[in-house]
C-alpha cells in the first residue's frame, strides 16, 4: 500500500525538478536573444588614462539607434575642450565598439534618459505593459554590475517584484534630505522593489519577463544599509526599478521631434 504513494511523491518531485529545468531553459533562451541589445554608457577621450569613464547600462529601444538609461548614469559635465564625449559602447561581431551619443530626451523626475547613437541600427528591445506587473511575480535583468572591467560581458539576475512601493523612501536623517528628495517626498511615484542585489554599473538594466524579454522596468537604485563603500561587501539585498510606461512619454516625444 505504500508503494503508490511513494510512485506519486516521486512523479511529483520530478515533474517538480522538470518545471524549474524548463524555466531555466526558457531564461537562457531570452538571455541569448537581450545581450546584443544591453550596452555600456560612458564618456570617451582619447588622451585620457584609462581612456573610458564607465557609467552605467542602458539598452536598445525603438528604430534601434535610440538608448534607454538613467539621468544619474549620464555625465554632469564633459572637458569638450579636450574632446570627451558621450559614448555607448557595444559588442560586435566579438569585438568591442565605441558608438557617439547624444541626449535627445529626459526626465528627471522618474530618473529616465533617452540617448540617440551613430551607427547602423542595434537590435531593440520590446516593451511590456508595467501596469499589469504583480507582486510576487519573477523577472530577470541584465548590465554590467562592476562595469566593464573585465569587457562588454553582460550578467543576468533573477529578481522578483517584493513590493509595489512610493518612490518616496523614510529617511532616518533630515541631512539625508535633497531637493530631488523632497520633491519625491511631495510627489511620489510607484517603483518595484526587487529581491536582487544590484549594483552601481546595473543602473539602467532592463528588467523584463524571463519568457518574452518584454521590458517592465529599468533598474534605478539599491537600497544602502551602511555605506556606499560597502555596498559592494555588503549588499542590502533590495534593489528598485522604474517602471517602464515613465519611458514611453520619452520615446512618443522623440518621435514627434524626429529625434
Amino acid at each position: 500500500m505504500g508503494t503508490p504513494k511513494l510512485r506519486v511523491l516521486c512523479t511529483s518531485w520530478l515533474l517538480a525538478v522538470n518545471w524549474g529545468m524548463a524555466d531555466g531553459d526558457e531564461l537562457a533562451d531570452t538571455v541569448e536573444k537581450i545581450k546584443p541589445s544591453i550596452v555600456g554608457i560612458g564618456t570617451y577621450q582619447r588622451t585620457r588614462t584609462p581612456a573610458v569613464d564607465f557609467k552605467g547600462t542602458g539598452f536598445v529601444v525603438g528604430d534601434g539607434l535610440h538608448v534607454l538609461t538613467n539621468v544619474h548614469v549620464l555625465p554632469t559635465a564633459m572637458d569638450t575642450r579636450k574632446l570627451e564625449m558621450l559614448a555607448v559602447f557595444v559588442r560586435e561581431a566579438g569585438k568591442e565598439i565605441l558608438r557617439p551619443a547624444e541626449v535627445v530626451e529626459q526626465d528627471g523626475q522618474h530618473d529616465m534618459a533617452l540617448l540617440k547613437i551613430a551607427g547602423n541600427p542595434l537590435p531593440a528591445l520590446s516593451m511590456g505593459n508595467s501596469d499589469k506587473v504583480r507582486e510576487g511575480e519573477a523577472y530577470a535583468f541584465t548590465g554590467y554590475p562592476i562595469g566593464v572591467v573585465l569587457g562588454l560581458h553582460p550578467a543576468t539576475h533573477r529578481a522578483m517584484i517584493s513590493a509595489i512601493t512610493p518612490s518616496a523612501i523614510p529617511l532616518q536623517r533630515a541631512g539625508q534630505l535633497s531637493n530631488a528628495v523632497i520633491d519625491r517626498l511631495q510627489d511620489p511615484y510607484d517603483v518595484f522593489q526587487l529581491d536582487a542585489t544590484a549594483y552601481p554599473g546595473n543602473s539602467g538594466s532592463p528588467l523584463y519577463n524571463p519568457a518574452s524579454g518584454n521590458v517592465i522596468g529599468i533598474i534605478n537604485k539599491v537600497f544602502v544599509q551602511e555605506t556606499k563603500e560597502t555596498l559592494l561587501s555588503k549588499p542590502s539585498g533590495i534593489t528598485y526599478a522604474l517602471p517602464i510606461r515613465y519611458a514611453e512619454n520619452l520615446l512618443k516625444k522623440s518621435q514627434r521631434k524626429g529625434d
